[in-house]
């Protein structure tokens, strides 16, 4: 989710036409780009999202253990390579906070029902989360092709995340013991066929919905207790930014996360947090405190 970034300058990305033509590499990069963000170098987007977590254990009926309320702030940047041509990066933060699924309040601390040890709770906090450029042709020299689905006046774009990596929680034998990060993350846009191949409009009124299929969070301490969690959400883009998110998430970024207002730098070049390396770093932090 790298060349170099040209400054923010608005540049519709699509041929001189008021209609975007997806069947051109320039074309499909204009509309993935107005679906993922703008088309105007520098604008910030936001997307929300709300939905449940559900602990799945062989055997046992699936659990609602969590409701989840998330944002990702992000923003566009255009990109020139000499061989692939033209295209765009994107940079973001995400946050999503879990939330008690009968009171719909924040949690701070759970209790593990399964341990019935009180754990603390960390949250969603991952910044950066960008994205490497996307060209007009692709490694291979092909041309880049939108993989969206046009039906009866909506465009349906599908992609999926196979995860598997090493733990950043796990020691130096992984390769010999296993143990690595294995998960799937399902992203399903949608968004008004007029809307999106409208070449005059810098951003389409796009909706999500996300699955993701997880081992257990670290935080929640499950040890290797067979199982893991299934996340269901749905959102949107919000058209006021920030200013039209849900209050409890306006709250928290208020008190704890300030930098969520607006999306990393476009020339960003940190590595990517997860919410797996964010929680190593809260983890360690505090050890470090208590030592």
């Amino acid at each position: 989710m790298t060349s170099a970034v040209l400054a923010a300058m608005a540049m519709p990305m699509a041929a001189s036409s008021q209609t975007i033509d997806l069947s051109t590499p320039a074309g499909a990069i204009a509309a993935n780009r107005k679906i993922q963000c703008s088309t105007v170098d520098g604008e910030p987007v936001v997307y929300h999202w709300s939905g449940r977590v559900y602990a799945r254990m062989p055997g046992m009926p699936d659990r609602h253990v969590f409701n989840v309320e998330g944002m990702n702030v992000r923003q566009c940047g255009t990109v020139r390579d000499s061989s692939r041509g033209t295209g765009y990066r994107l940079v973001s933060r995400e946050l999503m906070i879990y939330l008690d699924p009968r009171t719909n309040e924040i949690l701070r601390t759970w209790t593990n029902p399964e341990t019935d040890q009180v754990v603390e709770v960390v949250h969603v906090a991952n910044d950066p989360v960008n994205s490497r450029p996307t060209y007009e042709r692709t490694a291979d020299g092909s041309p880049f092709r939108f993989s969206g689905r046009v039906n009866q006046g909506w465009v349906f774009l599908p992609f999926e995340a196979p995860l598997f990596y090493v733990n950043p929680l796990g020691g130096d034998y992984q390769e010999y013991v296993g143990n690595h990060y294995h998960a799937m993350e399902i992203f399903d846009f949608s968004v008004r066929q007029d809307d999106l191949l409208d070449a005059s409009r810098p951003r389409a009124d796009a909706s999500i919905a996300w699955v993701r299929i997880s081992p257990w969070l670290p935080w929640m301490r499950m040890g290797g207790r067979p199982g893991g969690l299934v996340f269901n959400a749905i959102g949107q883009t919000m058209a006021n930014g920030i200013n039209g998110l849900p209050q409890i998430l306006r709250d928290e970024i208020a008190t704890n996360y300030p930098d969520y207002v607006a999306p990393p730098p476009l020339n960003d070049a940190r590595p990517n947090e997860t919410s797996w390396s964010y929680f190593r770093k809260v983890f360690d932090a505090k050890r470090a405190v208590a030592k």
